[in-house]
């Protein structure tokens, strides 16, 4: 009802046209009732105007009447569809709207523990049902409704005793609705389910082509694949049958029905009760009145189906955000660059922890190195900086003040990162470099690009700047894709850089050239560096190790290399590998 809301207005202009539609349902059977009646028969019509006409002009005007009935049922018919259903596409329109926007705001403890082609579904797919239960669900209940009423009322007025005659399969009815209506809706969650696992399927495929084929495993993922299709094709076959047999029943329960009304009617035709006439628009109006009774019938089959779409994707509307958005913002001036860790922990599971008893005091415009085996948490380290997860234990303090406090927009956006891995996105390099600032000038981001050694490649490409990048930058080496996204946080020119193993996918020349833009741009800048490499960390004013989620040295690199503990035993290894 919410999303309906704000289209009530066109609502109850489409509930108009419902109750339209009934009024000329309830008269599409009197023009022929009065040709067999007043026209091939010799009963009155009981009005002024029609006894005064001849029968040729009494016929004349029956189909006349008849055709515009019909004209004006089709014409009220298709504005009632299109009105409809652009009530329920701009429902799904503002339901894709909320569901795709509070997906973004939730956190990455969440979408960690999401496939993405099930979100995907749940987006593209799942979302529709709301426009199912409006046009296929509210609107032909609320027709069917005013159609019945309207023929009960005249039904009940030619033949009180057939009418209920009628309307006793209706118990029949429900007992079918009652029963079987559980079965579909379980069955249309599972079918659900299983064709987002197909989404699910073919997302991760699509997304690691180069492992697969490297590894060749195409055989075992079209295995895969061709497992969840056929179990989700079972699933849809399970509810179409379902939903079929629903129907068959539904059918056969009017039929009886109308064979007892039909024998009935028959028998007060030939005592005189019912002029022919009379009992042909009671038969025209037994149909009419079975069929809202047949649409509230299947459409409740319907419902149970959408409704399932529509539970999904409150399902993921209704997950509160584990990152709750503060309501300081940072001065126009940005950030001083001073964070505090103060006994900070944190797990991804519970009772695993990936960080413990970190305490760090970093100040303004410190080069800040990371090192330490892989999964040691050095990544997680930064990552707790924009608040991409929040720590479980103790704080994080940013010129004084919990991170919590400040609004996420407001703290991102001090905060230059590059990452791992390298993304870029199939729009032009010019876009991918000012992704974090739209704004900036050709010249800002040519700039950056030369800072981050990239300018020079990119003046080669077909169309330089302009070239688009194929998906996943396929159309560059991994070497370029890490220096399009240094030459977006250059761009960003934020206070507080993340630098994520800004070297790791480019060779040593290149990395001196790199390292040099960005020692340029870390100046006065807060900066922490992630480093496999020992040898791009050098010039920091810090390093610190990280063992088993711990700190478990800190200091510079000439401390740390003069000394007996982990760096130096780490530093020789590396240098005697290299050599």
């Amino acid at each position: 009802m919410a999303y309906l809301r704000p289209y009530r207005f066109p609502f109850l202009f489409a509930l108009a046209q419902v109750f339209a539609i009934s009024a000329l349902e309830v008269l599409k059977p009197w023009p022929l009732k009065i040709i067999i009646d007043n026209v091939l028969g010799d009963k009155p019509a009981g009005w002024g105007l029609a006894d005064a006409l001849s029968r040729d002009s009494l016929l004349i005007a029956a189909c006349a009447g008849m055709i515009v009935i019909y004209l004006l049922l089709g014409g009220i018919t298709l504005l009632n569809n299109y009105t409809t259903i652009r009530i329920g596409q701009r429902m799904v329109n503002d339901l894709r709207r909320d569901i795709y926007s509070h997906l973004q705001r939730l956190s990455l403890a969440f979408h960690s523990r999401r496939q993405v082609g099930d979100l995907m579904y749940r987006v593209t797919a799942d979302t529709y049902a709301i426009q199912s239960l409006t046009m296929n669900g509210v609107f032909p209940i609320v027709t069917a409704v005013a159609l019945l009423c309207g023929m009960f009322f005249v039904m009940i007025k030619i033949d009180w005793r057939l009418t209920l005659l009628a309307l006793s399969v209706c118990p029949a009815l429900f007992v079918t609705i009652s029963i079987l209506s559980r079965k579909i809706t379980s069955a249309a969650t599972i079918a659900r389910e299983q064709e987002s696992e197909v989404y699910s399927v073919v997302q991760r495929a699509m997304s690691a082509m180069r492992i697969i084929q490297a590894f060749t495993k195409e055989e075992e993922e079209h295995r895969k694949f061709m497992t969840a299709s056929h179990q989700s094709l079972d699933a849809s076959l399970r509810l179409y049958t379902l939903q079929t047999f629903y129907s068959g029943v539904i059918n056969v329960v009017m039929a009886l029905g109308t064979a007892f009304v039909v024998y009935v009617g028959a028998r007060h035709v030939l005592s005189g009760e019912l002029t022919v006439g009379e009992i042909v628009v009671f038969t025209t109006y037994l149909a009419s009145l079975y069929a809202p009774i047949n649409t509230i019938s299947q459409t409740w089959g319907l419902i149970q189906g959408a409704k399932v779409g529509v539970q999904r994707v409150f399902e993921i509307l209704d997950v509160e955000r584990d990152l709750k958005d503060g309501t300081v913002t940072f001065p126009e001036s940005g950030a001083k660059g001073e964070l505090v860790w103060e006994d900070v922990g944190f797990h991804y599971v519970e009772g695993q922890p990936v960080l413990k008893n970190i305490n760090l005091h970093v100040k303004p415009g410190q080069k800040v190195a990371i090192v330490g085996p892989t999964g040691v948490g050095k990544s997680t380290l930064v990552s707790l900086i924009p608040r991409f997860y929040d720590v479980r234990e103790g704080r994080i303090l940013i010129d004084g003040r919990d991170v919590r406090d400040y609004q996420l927009k407001s703290l991102r956006s001090q905060i230059g990162m590059v990452l791992q891995p390298p993304l870029v996105f199939p729009v032009t390099v010019r876009e991918n470099i000012a992704y974090g600032r739209p704004d900036a000038t050709d010249r800002e981001v040519e700039a950056a690009a030369r800072l981050a050694r990239i300018h020079d490649s990119i003046v080669g490409l077909p169309k330089g700047y302009d070239t688009v990048v194929g998906e996943q930058g396929a159309t560059l080496s991994e070497g370029e894709r890490q220096r399009i996204t240094i030459a977006r946080a250059i761009l960003r020119d934020a206070p507080i850089l993340i630098l994520d193993e800004p070297t790791s996918s480019v060779d040593a020349e290149t990395e001196a050239f790199i390292m040099e833009g960005l020692n340029k741009l870390t100046e006065g800048r807060t900066t922490f560096i992630i480093a496999h490499r020992l040898s791009t960390v050098r010039r920091a004013n810090l390093i610190i190790v990280l063992r088993s989620g711990e700190i478990v040295e800190q200091g510079s690199f000439e401390e740390l290399v003069g000394g007996r503990g982990p760096f130096a035993s780490l530093y020789r290894t590396q240098f005697s590998l290299e050599e």
